[in-house]
């Protein structure tokens, strides 16, 4: 079908394009046309946003209004762009959380937080609005933001058609299924055609291969003979090389592997005629390690006709960064990098670097490029090949191997349509990647999408004040996350007539009542021994509660085992009831929180070690100092006392009972009496199978809701509801849209932060937003003013307090509040250079990186601007205010995109 077939808005529209429409994107817009809301899924690239585009176009042309939301604010910034240049300025609004220009338009790009919270406000912009783009929709998975997708679909007006655009997903079908029956007709449209196809190759040394042989079909998968040939030869080589090295054992040809440096990897893509490429490495450090291996090399794949061009975008970003903050930001070798072609690509870069950077590689004035992953989450930033040197990264808690999905999503920047025939994925081998295992993941299309939808506070106490609480409920019941755990039932239930089934059958093998009794009676025993072994480690656990508990300042422990083994002192101690974790120092200079779980035996004072009034445990030398003094006491760990002694089993008279009953049933002298048993531990096997399932299935069913009830008793009891009415409180925190929501309305409601300056309210209000990369957290109530340390002191009360109403309650934890920020946000907020800021902000005498500084400083100011909205105390409202300007300055201020 050609452009000239096509009727109606959709002709005027694709008679603007430059391009023939894909048969995806024509199939999308007539069901948009045809008054149904789409759900596309399509690989990176394809141009799903087209049909967004559509969807604007047929708004201004119906007189009516389109929200276009994206989840980040760099795509934002490039979708208002596009608009802007195509309709004009008085067309497109920008709503983000930093910038607002001309939010009454008729067409408005926002991320996708500001459409949530302009549903639960009721804001008088979504009058007359038509259509509501969610690009990039497959973030609802996200562990952390993921719910506001689904809020935004739940919540929609029904007469509001909406575009759902999303990557590839192999369960596209379930999501249509689902905006089925919460949108009503929705369109599902999937194609998994690539538009520029992706070859993958393996690059061993230098010497690159296919990583597939051309007798490859997507239903057999063959890797590529020459390639495992030459790994074969390889690895002998290397086993040949390392004969003799002293010190070698098993392995030594591993450790001795050397992989190529990252300038001739680039140079032998730019002689294969591959660049512009971007290389995946999955740490910042990693990425400017790249960076700087470049900068000390011979490479350049600069033109020296681009050097003005280059220059100028540099100064269009970076202009307005004080000249004195430009050595400590490393800006004279990233410039160097950029003049040479190359560069790095990360979150704790500058938002001005990044942003350059990203101009300069869409224009091909960088033709190298070192990433993080976040790079392929969706800036539009792609390229003729994508390298990958690990097939390993950390995911946040340790370190998995890559996912077919992440494969795909970072593969997918490969090949820039309407430029390159064909894309080019490059693994770099080292000998622990196996070829087949690479096969496998490049040729797996499993993506499935996984709600990550549960209530919260902010959205419980919200969706109370604008339904009620029964009405909330059945909204909670029609979320992905309960259509995909209802879904999961029916698998569940089949598990367990089968179960069933089997357990007949067993049950027919043993025969007469008599020996199934002295079965069960047998499975009474094991339980009851069962139980008792738990009681025990409860009793243990208790113990070690109670101790911790007892324990004061300034007390020396042993701890018994584990990584942190030995003597330490206490810090600070926590009487939290039933998980105390007091803050210690270890005599290896470790300082973070012990829980019950580190003391299998009691644990007891072994002396008392004087401590100053104030320990800034943070600081590497007052760490080194106390764990001298710790060392110098004299005081010496105990000898551990061996576990003996009688077990609760020796002394129990129900077990005793039963163990005679046993023995004098009449079965206990059958001679097959131990081939039935085996039969009868099959039968007892499968009965705790079956009850296990059969908890599952009444666990998922109406799961949500039942979160929500538990929410809703917890926020009743502290006065947020009353009578199934929304308190003056409860309004409060309906407005605080923070992960710590509830410990901020708590702090607000108490009059905690009253009485603070600019910066003190600021270092304040950072332990509820920042979170540490490296291991320890949350550190003691510590800071640079008595007023902050109060301050923080009764703010972490408050979060100990609700911490152990959840666990009364059974609700996921809070996170635990974080003083990393605290010195660092405080020293900036009160006027000091960059340099000195950063150092403030670090750990272990490394500086925070300027990235991450200044999203830290910027998600502090968010919350700020929401204490100045929400708070009745106008001292504590005007305080924020000027902490927001106190903040906002110097490199915070600059591109704050």
């Amino acid at each position: 079908m050609t452009s000239r077939s096509l009727t109606g808005e959709l002709a005027a529209f694709s008679a603007e394009l430059k391009f023939e429409l894909d048969p995806f994107q024509r199939q999308s817009c007539m069901a948009l046309e045809g008054g149904h809301s789409v759900l596309v899924c399509a690989p990176t690239g394809a141009g799903k946003t087209v049909v967004g585009e559509f969807a604007v176009h047929l708004a201004l042309a119906a007189g009516g209004k389109c929200f276009y939301t994206t989840p980040i604010k760099a795509l934002s910034n490039q979708k208002f762009a596009d608009l802007t240049a195509r309709y004009g300025r008085d067309e497109v609004g920008l709503l983000t959380g930093d910038q607002s220009i001309n939010p009454d338009a008729s067409v408005v790009v926002m991320t996708t937080e500001v459409l949530r919270n302009m549903l639960y406000a009721g804001s008088d912009a979504l009058r007359g609005l038509s259509y509501v783009v969610m690009d990039e929709v497959h973030y609802l998975a996200d562990r952390f933001r993921g719910a506001v997708w689904e809020e935004v679909i739940l919540h929609l007006p029904p007469e509001v058609r909406l575009v759902s655009l999303s990557a590839t997903v192999s369960n596209a079908e379930e999501f249509g299924a689902w905006m089925e029956t919460v949108r009503g007709d929705t369109a599902v449209i999937v194609d998994e055609t690539r538009p520029v196809p992706l070859w993958q190759h393996v690059m061993v040394g230098k010497r690159m291969f296919d990583l597939f042989d051309p007798k490859s079909s997507d239903a057999k998968v063959v890797v590529d003979e020459d390639l495992q040939r030459y790994i074969k030869h390889r690895e002998s080589v290397d086993r040949m090389d390392s004969w003799g090295v002293p010190g070698r054992g098993r392995g030594g040809p591993r450790r001795s592997f050397r992989p190529m440096p990252r300038p001739e990897v680039i140079s032998r893509l730019d002689d294969e005629g591959l660049l512009p490429a971007i290389t995946f490495i999955f740490s910042r450090a990693g990425c400017d390690g790249a960076l700087a291996q470049c900068v000390r090399s011979r490479l350049d794949l600069s033109r020296e006709d681009d050097r003005e061009v280059v220059d100028a975008i540099i100064e269009k970003h970076t202009g307005d960064l004080p000249k004195s903050d430009l050595e400590v930001l490393g800006y004279w070798e990233w410039r160097e990098g950029l003049h040479r072609g190359f560069a790095a690509h990360h979150a704790g870069m500058l938002p001005a670097f990044r942003h350059t950077v990203e101009e300069l590689f869409v224009r091909g004035l960088v033709r190298a490029v070192f990433a993080t992953e976040t790079l392929a989450l969706g800036i539009n930033m792609p390229a003729r090949t994508v390298v990958l040197e690990r097939l390993v990264k950390f995911n946040g808690e340790s370190h998995a191997e890559l996912t077919p999905g992440e494969y795909t999503q970072l593969t997918g920047r490969a090949g820039r349509r309407g430029i390159d025939v064909e894309g080019h994925a490059v693994v770099l081998w080292q000998p622990e990647v196996d070829t087949s295992a690479v096969a496998g993941l490049a040729s797996t299309r499993t993506y499935p999408l996984r709600s990550s939808f549960r209530p919260g506070y902010n959205m419980s106490i919200n969706l109370v004040d604008r339904m009620g609480a029964a009405e909330s409920r059945a909204l909670l019941e029609r979320s992905f996350a309960q259509f995909q755990a209802d879904r999961s039932v029916v698998g569940l239930v089949r598990g367990i007539e089968r179960n069933e089934a089997q357990l007949r059958k067993l049950r027919s093998q043993l025969g007469d009542e008599s020996f199934f009794e002295y079965i069960q009676l047998r499975e009474r025993i094991r339980e009851r021994e069962r139980n008792l072994e738990r009681q025990g480690r409860t009793d243990r656990r208790q113990a070690a509660v109670s101790s911790l508990t007892a324990l004061r300042r300034g007390d020396v422990v042993a701890i018994p085992s584990g990584r942190r083994q030995g003597l330490a002192v206490i810090l600070e101690p926590d009487a939290t009831p039933g998980d105390p974790r007091p803050l210690v120092l270890t005599e290896d200079k470790w300082a973070g929180r012990v829980s019950a779980a580190d003391f299998p035996t009691p644990a007891e004072s072994l002396g008392r070690l004087r401590l100053p009034k104030h320990v800034d445990h943070r600081t590497a030398r007052v760490r080194r100092d106390l764990a001298s003094a710790l060392r110098s006491t004299g005081i010496v760990v105990p000898r551990r006392a061996r576990t003996g002694g009688k077990s609760k089993a020796a002394d129990d008279r129900d077990l005793q009972t039963l163990r005679r009953a046993l023995r004098n049933h009449p079965a206990h002298a059958r001679p097959d009496r131990e081939q039935l048993a085996r039969i009868g531990e099959r039968y007892n096997r499968l009965e705790r199978e079956t009850e296990h399932l059969r908890q599952q299935v009444a666990a998922t069913t109406n799961s949500l809701a039942r979160t929500f009830d538990r929410i809703l008793g917890l926020l009743e009891e502290r006065g947020y509801v009353e009578h199934g009415e929304v308190t003056q409180d409860g309004r409060r925190l309906a407005r605080i849209y923070a992960e710590a929501d509830l410990v901020v309305a708590e702090s607000l409601r108490q009059g905690l932060w009253r009485g603070l300056g600019p910066a003190e309210l600021a270092a304040v209000v950072s332990i509820l937003v920042f979170e540490s990369r490296q291991e320890g957290g949350y550190l003691g109530a510590s800071g640079p003013t008595e007023p902050i340390r109060r301050a923080v002191d009764a703010t972490i009360g408050v979060w100990s307090q609700l911490r152990t109403d959840e666990s009364r309650h059974r609700l996921a934890p809070t996170r635990e509040p974080d003083l990393g920020f605290v010195t660092g946000v405080y020293t900036w907020a009160r006027g000091d250079d960059l340099a000195d800021a950063l150092m403030a902000s670090g750990d272990r005498g490394n500086a925070l990186s300027a990235g991450d500084f200044v999203r830290w400083c910027r998600q502090v100011i968010d919350l700020l601007d929401q204490i100045h909205n929400t708070a009745d105390d106008v001292e504590v409202a005007a305080t924020a205010s000027k902490a927001v300007r106190a903040i906002r300055r110097g490199v915070v201020a600059v591109d704050a995109a």
